[in-house]
């Protein structure tokens, strides 16, 4: 083998092993929940959340695959918790709320208290579990 090849293939398996845990990465961190320590003073009036319970607040958009499972998984919780209310905001439609939530990538899910401070945030599709241990102890 010439050295020109063996250069080549060395630059490919590193962009291979660059490529691949990046994407672990960014797989591990997707659909987890980030708990927001200090909830930002943001006016979340015109978002429609309920004033007596959480709000789980879903942006999606008609070309985002990855939205209709956030949906699913959101409606299923919901259906679980009764006092817990879901609004889905369509960027396309809406991009002004998206600007003021800092949404950069889709689907992006919030859950707001009864107050309207965010309390959780998290890019990708959330698990049902998750989501669930997260509303739970807003409900009391």
């Amino acid at each position: 083998m010439t050295p020109a090849v063996m250069t080549a293939a060395a630059a490919i398996v590193a962009a291979v092993g660059v490529a691949v845990t990046a994407g672990a990465l960014h797989k591990r961190r997707s659909g987890a929940l980030r708990d927001i320590a200090e909830p930002a003073d943001i006016d979340t009036s015109d978002l429609g959340l309920s004033r007596t319970g959480p709000t789980v607040v879903h942006f999606s958009a008609a070309w985002c695959g990855p939205c209709a499972g956030v949906r699913r998984v959101v409606d299923q919780v919901c259906a679980g918790l009764p006092d817990v209310a879901h609004v889905e905001i369509d960027m396309d439609a809406n991009p002004v709320a998206a600007r003021k939530l800092s949404v950069l990538s889709l689907p992006t899910t919030f859950i707001f208290d009864a107050g309207g401070r965010q309390r959780y945030r998290t890019a990708g599709v959330p698990k049902a579990a998750d989501l669930r241990s997260a509303l739970e102890p807003l409900l009391t």
